[in-house]
Parts: C-alpha cells; structure tokens; sequence
C-alpha cells in the first residue's frame, strides 16, 4: 500500500521542511509504520498526527499500541529515529532483539544514518511489537 498523500497539512508541512538527504528515508520509514500497521493482525486503522512538532503515528480504534514517532535527530546531524515512550520496555526489547544491528539513544529512540539504510526486518518487526504494545500488556495473543 503506497501511502503518499497526508490527511493533515500539518503533517506534510513538516516532511516538507526536512532537508533533501533526510526527506527520502523519512518517507520511507514513514510508508514503513504504514505497511506494517495495515500487515499486523489487531493494531488497525492509522492515525497520522503531529505530536511535539514530530510526525506520530497512534492506534485510535484498536489501542493496540504505544505512540510511534518519527524525526530527525536533532542533537547528530545526519541522523533520524523512531521514538517511543520511555516509560514502555520497548526500547530495552529493540536492544535485547538487535543490539547488534540497530542504535540507541537512552529509552526513547532507535536512531537510523541517512547514509545507510536500515534493516528492514528489524525496524518492522520493531514497528509491529510498538503498534501491538497493550495487546503483550493485556495479555492478548501477539501477532507474531
């Protein structure tokens, strides 16, 4: 499912204003949480916003999820992540699962170069335990 056009001008307007090298990989990882949200039995429809100023991405419907955003890494130039609440145990499982393959900063972000494409099984299966995070709470059956 390709997934171009934005429901909230808000939204587009901050894709709009990344620079030239980070606005191709921000696309991407953003028709990623798309894709793997739609293939994730139990997260359902989407939601695209703006939370602090970054693109996020919410299971409305379903609560099946935490918050994911996505945004440039201010702090390392040449840097983009994907966010998560710290308070979840989310980042610690990424690490735990591929902290060979994937970088972290602290309990909030998995951090991606712009230089180098991610691995695309890690940052989906990432995405899929994010968008299903209350179901592993509530104790209802994962996806995977």
């Amino acid at each position: 499912m390709k997934t171009e056009c934005f429901l909230h001008q808000s939204v587009a307007d901050v894709f709009g204003g990344y620079p030239d090298t980070l606005k191709p990989k921000m696309m991407h990882l953003r028709q990623v949480i798309f894709d793997t949200a739609a293939g994730t039995q139990g997260v359902g429809r989407l939601e695209e916003t703006l939370k602090w100023g970054q693109p996020s991405y919410l299971t409305p419907d379903t609560k099946s999820g935490t918050t994911v955003r996505i945004d440039q890494v201010k702090s390392a130039e040449g840097r983009y992540g994907l966010f998560v609440h710290c308070q979840t145990s989310l980042i610690s499982t990424f690490r735990e699962l591929y902290g060979d393959r994937l970088e972290f900063d602290g309990k909030r972000c998995v951090i991606f170069k712009t230089d180098e494409d991610p691995p695309e099984e890690a940052l989906r299966h990432c995405i899929a335990l994010a968008l299903t995070y209350h179901l592993n709470k509530r104790g209802d059956q994962l996806p995977f």
